[in-house]
């Protein structure tokens, strides 16, 4: 699940505090937070990711209570709960596909387990990319990028999972494919879109509006 209740945000002492409607999302369930520029989406999708805490009020994802959490403990639950999907891939360029998908298991354990080399193959030849395994992401076009970038957030299949702008960059066509894979990758999941792209508002029946910051 998905929860905050009262939270406010604030990047220093002399800033603005943003502050950020109620919501909930049970287990299994889809969300769309929609807002234009300004409205705080990327600070939200940080905080929902335990990357910044929150000034006041609570957050709870999946199991973890984020404002009452150690960094350590953040740290392990995002390796193994949650799975984000950003909107620049963030690729190490000189790696293929295959061992951009492999790299934060190898950092974490220092070897790929079997098992894993199996699970990168079937999703990458799921999500329509599996002749585009051993190609650099220089290589790839935009969409193959995001399939590849979904591909690396749900290999180690999370429970909650966060997509930001997945469809921004893609034409009609195109997104409407990304979010069907979304849907079916994440099917298990608790999946919570965050996006300024109107196409997508009506796809989910749980949609929140954020309305721009004041300054």
């Amino acid at each position: 699940m998905v929860s905050i209740e009262g939270v406010k945000f604030q990047y220093d002492a002399a800033g603005p505090v943003l502050s950020f409607p109620d919501f909930s999302c049970a287990q299994g369930g889809r969300m769309l937070l929609l807002g234009n520029s300004g409205a705080g989406k990327t600070t939200l999708l940080h905080l929902l990711c335990g990357l910044l805490t929150p000034t006041t009020g609570a957050l709870t994802v999946g199991s973890k209570s984020l404002h009452a959490s150690t960094d350590r403990e953040l740290d392990r639950w995002r390796g193994s709960e949650v799975g984000v999907v950003f909107q620049q891939a963030h690729f190490v360029q000189s790696l293929t596909v295959r061992e951009n998908m492999a790299l934060p298991h190898q950092l974490t354990t220092g070897r790929i387990p079997e098992e894993l080399e199996a699970k990168m193959d079937d999703m990458l030849d799921r999500l329509g990319i599996g002749h585009r395994a051993w190609a650099k992401p220089h290589e790839l076009s935009v969409g193959e990028q995001q399939r590849a970038s979904i591909a690396r957030a749900l290999l180690h299949k999370p429970q909650v999972v966060f997509a930001d702008e997945p469809t921004s960059a893609l034409d009609d066509a195109s997104a409407a494919a990304v979010m069907n894979i979304l849907d079916r990758e994440a099917a298990d999941a608790t999946l919570v879109v965050v996006t300024h792209d109107q196409r997508l508002k009506d796809r989910y029946d749980s949609c929140v509006t954020l309305k721009p910051q004041q300054p």
